[in-house]
This record gives structure tokens, sequence and C-alpha cells, in this order.
């Protein structure tokens, strides 16, 4: 492989996102429209001044019309990208590379969903013809989010009920952030004893324990960085940009005997590539902020581990000392990741790196969730299940 490097070639200068939640008033064009105004506001731009952008999404346009018609963008380059949940952050990726290529000066990336009124189903639909193992097998996300579960649990050695704790504190963790976000879908906080007496979706997974389906769009105004300060000061450049893909499923009765579904390797390959672009040596010493994918409160316990800003099987340590809160030694999901601020799925990558992206500003919606001093912020996005994974991890930091 090559020894390149996307660091410090390309900047954020605008970013824009939707409220997140059940916009059953608005369409796929709304929500586009809202969301690309708002960044090309943010970046002190006419939509004329992009030279071409980048759209994710999954369920909600089969073209890159989809983008391309409610923003007027007659006969300019725009391309659709899709990467399951990471289809957001693959159109970032794409962005950022065709500026480091030289072939365009300033672009926009955006992801969108409208899972709402699509007719998404959490129970996936038979695909003889598919490569997908996921439809092949009729597996579900909650089943095979909840056999991970159990996996990791038996691996080190934990009692079932401490483990639901764990996950419920992770639960609490992200409504608690998300309560104070107002583009959040799920605004208020939940007990303890919400989330462990919930209903239960796939044992021992509760409602409590899944993010809701959720409307909604975010973008984002990409640009040489020899060009940001034309745009503004406080500019956020990119660092690195992971990608990791497998097809191998754990659960369709094919597997390799060294699949591990307690452990993202995607997601921990697509890291190592971050390291090698930046030289950042380990997230948990060098990065201020976190944004995973917590799909799951599960996903987001695995995910510390995988992302190496714990040990293995040192997850519920963490969880229990309150490493990751708010107030923490690391806050991971500040705005309440998937699980309180929603998850319309092709938006998710860029949403958290508009999370990313204020936070290094120090722009945060309201004070008190404005944390201090960061440099650094990770994104990590993944699709699909245990054993067959796309995961995206993105490093941002501020200008200086």
């Amino acid at each position: 492989m090559a020894e390149g490097t996307i660091k410090d070639k390309v900047a954020i200068v605008g970013m824009g996102l939707t409220r997140f939640g059940e916009l059953w008033t608005k369409s796929d064009a709304d929500v586009i429209i809202e969301a690309a105004w708002e960044a090309y506001e943010d970046a002190g731009i006419e939509p004329n001044a992009v030279d071409a952008a980048f759209v994710g999404t999954i369920f909600s346009g089969v073209t890159a019309g989809c983008l391309s018609e409610p923003l007027k963008m007659d006969l300019k380059p725009v391309t659709r990208v899709e990467n399951n949940c990471g289809s957001g952050s693959e159109a970032l990726r794409m962005g950022a590379l065709s500026i480091a290529a030289g072939m365009y000066d300033t672009v926009l990336v955006l992801g969108f969903e409208k899972c709402k009124d699509c007719g998404f189903n959490v129970l996936p639909t038979p695909q003889p013809d598919s490569l997908h193992p996921v439809y092949n097998t009729r597996l579900t996300g909650p089943g095979a989010y909840a056999m991970a579960t159990i996996n990791y649990w038996h691996k080190y050695g934990i009692d079932p009920i401490e483990g639901k704790r764990t996950l419920a504190k992770i639960a609490v963790k992200n409504h608690h952030n998300g309560s104070m976000h107002p583009k959040a879908h799920l605004q208020r906080e939940l007990s303890m004893e919400a989330v462990m007496m919930s209903p239960p979706i796939v044992y021992p997974l509760g409602l409590f324990d899944c993010c809701p389906t959720t409307d909604g769009a975010a973008a984002a105004i990409l640009t040489k960085a020899s060009l940001a300060k034309n745009f503004r000061d406080d500019y956020v450049l990119i660092k690195g940009l992971g990608v990791s893909v497998t097809r191998i499923n754990p659960w369709n009765g094919k597997c390799k005997s060294d699949v591990d579904a307690t452990f993202w390797t995607e997601t921990a390959v697509a890291c190592d590539q971050v390291k090698a672009q930046t030289g950042v040596k380990d997230f948990n010493k060098e990065v201020q902020l976190v944004e995973l994918h917590d799909c799951f409160t599960i996903t987001e316990q695995i995910a510390y581990e995988s992302l190496g800003i714990c040990k293995k099987g040192e997850g519920t340590e963490a969880v229990n000392d309150g490493r990751f809160l708010l107030d923490g030694k690391l806050p991971v999901n500040p705005d309440g990741g998937l699980k309180s601020f929603g998850h319309p799925i092709g938006a998710s990558g860029i949403r958290m790196v508009y999370e990313c992206y204020r936070q290094i500003q120090g722009r945060a919606e309201k004070p008190e969730r404005q944390l201090k001093d960061v440099k650094l912020a990770l994104a990590q996005c993944q699709g699909g299940v245990p054993g067959t994974f796309q995961a995206n991890v993105q490093l941002f930091g501020a200008r200086d």
C-alpha cells in the first residue's frame, strides 16, 4: 500500500445539521436543503461556489440525482456513495480525497435518510441472490448484537445482571448528553431503573439499549487547507481517514474459527490506518473527544476497546468509573450518540463530524456541553453486524 497521508491537506469550513427525529412533515428534499444551506451559511459561501458534491444514503436515493435535484446542481459532478451505516463517513472521505488529489477546490458532502417513511424494517428482506450474508440469513441487528453481548459476558466472566447495569449506564450517559442538544431526536433523561426494566427486544437487549429509527441530514463544506483562511479563522483540519471492510458473518454457519464477535476488528484496522497517517500513537492519551457508533449499548462498550481508549475486557471498569462521561477523562458521545441523537443512517457519520467540528471550535450549542481545549476529536462509524462490518475511523484537529 502507498504510504500516503491526508493529514492537514483538507479543511472543514462549514457544516449544517437538521433536527433529527420523526420528521413526518418534511421530505427528502426538505432535510437536504436545510442541512446544505446551513453549511453554506456557516462557510459564508453561495451554492455556486461548490465545485462538486458527494452524497451518502442507503434507502432514500438511488442515483446522485437525490442530491442534485433539490439543490439545483445542474451539470455539476455529483456522486452518490453507500457503505451501510458509514455512508455519510464515506461521502466525507470521498470529498476529502478528491480535494487532496487536486480535482476540486471546494466540495459539499452530505448524508441523509428518511427512515421513518421509506419502509425501513428491522427484519431484513430475504434476498437469495444477495452477496450480503445478513440478508441471506434473516439475521437482525438486535439479534446479532444480543449474541455479541452474551459472548462478551461469557468471555470476560461478567454476571448478566452486572452486565445489564453497565449497559444501562451507557444509555443513561448518552441520554443525559442528548437531553442538552436542541437537535437530538430523544431529548430526555433516562433513569437506571427505566433502562433496566425496559421491554425486551432480543435478550439481553431491551428497548433502551437500542437506538431509534430517525430522519435527518448533515452536511459539510470541504476545501483545500491552503484556502481555508479565506473562509474562516477557526477552520478544522482533517487529520486522518481510515476504513476497513470485511464480509465474514460469524452467525451464518460458514464462519471462520478466528472471528471474534467481542471485538470490532475492522475498527481496530481503520484506527491503525489513521495512526499511520497522523503519527498519533494512543487515542486514549492524545484525543480529547470521541464520537462513536452506538447503535446498541453493547456496540459502544466494545468500541471502547476496539478504538484502544481502554484495554480489552476493561470496558466494564471504564464505564463504572465514569471515564467516558461528559466530565470524565475522555468524553464519549457528548451529543448523545446514535442512542439519543438518533440514527438516520446516511447522516450519522457526518453528524459525528458536526459534533467534533463544533467542539473543536468552542461552539457547542449550550455552555454546559462545551468541552475544554479540544484539539483532536475522533469519530468512528460502522455499518453491518459483528463479523461483517464496514468501519470508518476519522480524526479531526484544530488548525494550530
